[in-house]
């Protein structure tokens, strides 16, 4: 660890290797910071590391093997890897080349199909509905549209939790499928009525109206669409056939930090309690999960096997509400 412990401990305090010791003193008061405490974040894959060769080309290189000669010179017999299916994906892959792999499900898009919540959705989605709240009084001042894109890349939690506490007048998730004319009429009808805003909550993994596509599409580090920016586009589509004035807020990164809510706050505890007893019982290829308010033990295997999408019950719930 490279740069602290959020400074509660000094470079003298390492070990040889670069480890700290995590005693509970060491880490006693850190539950009101958010990010990553430790200093490790996941910008790629370390077990497919790219390597640029002569010609300029690039290629996946295999350091697996690597990787678990690195973990046993350090002493560690047992890796508790926290995120969401990509670093759970990573762990699941060391598991099955011998190392003592335990998950804790985080991830602000709550998609792990396994446990009932992940840590960090409850307190993004609480960011987003104040920004909802903050963004009426703007759009009822100034008879606006405004559009409100949220994270949570191919999955709409956040953006029908968000929308359903901010009272939006409609909510578009990639679960389902949208048409733009159905929104437009929506907000003309609210005209109709005298009311002259409205507020749509976009999920950022959305496909954008016809004739709105981006010209080129970004990859990110695990080779996945860099997503972002389509909220611009659906308000685009909507003021060229309503003439109704349109802004456009992307929440972007400001919802993965901050202060945590007491939920995340309690149920991180509960999981990572509950990964560590893992650990110590011998237990290895599991992910801490939440199951009717029990901390289990689920496959990894499993847990990466697929990702949770917003039920269709729940968005109808949200529909009840728009226009």
């Amino acid at each position: 660890i490279r740069d602290g412990f959020h400074g509660l401990m000094s470079p003298e305090d390492y070990s040889d290797g670069g480890l700290i010791n995590l005693s509970r003193e060491s880490v006693r008061g850190i539950s009101h910071l958010g990010g990553t405490i430790i200093g490790s974040t996941n910008k790629g894959n370390p077990t497919a590391y790219p390597v640029q060769q002569e010609d300029g080309t690039w290629v996946e290189v295999d350091r697996t093997h690597e990787l678990l000669e690195r973990f046993k010179e350090a002493g560690i017999d047992a890796l508790v890897t926290v995120g969401g299916d990509g670093s759970l994906s990573i762990g699941n892959h060391l598991f099955q080349h011998g190392l003592r792999v335990v998950g804790v499900p985080k991830t602000i898009d709550n998609d792990l199909d396994k446990t009932h919540v992940t840590f960090g959705f409850d307190t993004a989605v609480d960011f987003a509905t104040e920004c909802i709240d903050r963004l009426v009084s703007t759009a009822t001042s100034h008879n606006r549209v405004i559009v409100v894109e949220v994270m949570g890349r191919t999955k709409g939690w956040i953006a029908t939790y968000a929308g359903i506490a901010g009272g939006a007048d409609a909510i578009i998730i990639p679960e389902h499928e949208y048409d733009i004319e159905e929104i437009v009429a929506t907000l003309r009808r609210r005209h109709r009525k005298g009311i002259k805003y409205s507020i749509v909550v976009v999920a950022e993994g959305v496909a954008p109206p016809p004739g709105f596509e981006p010209v080129e599409q970004r990859k990110d580090a695990f080779g996945f669409d860099r997503l972002g920016g389509v909220g611009y586009a659906i308000a685009a589509a909507i003021e060229a056939r309503t003439g109704f004035e349109s802004r456009v807020s992307v929440l972007g990164h400001v919802q993965r930090g901050g202060t945590p809510s007491a939920f995340d706050r309690v149920l991180a505890t509960r999981l990572g309690v509950g990964a560590a007893d893992f650990a110590i019982e011998g237990q290895s290829g599991v992910m801490a999960a939440l199951r009717s308010e029990r901390i289990v033990a689920v496959p990894l295997s499993e847990a990466v096997d697929s990702i949770r999408g917003v039920p269709e019950r729940l968005y109808e719930t949200a529909q009840t509400f728009f226009g």
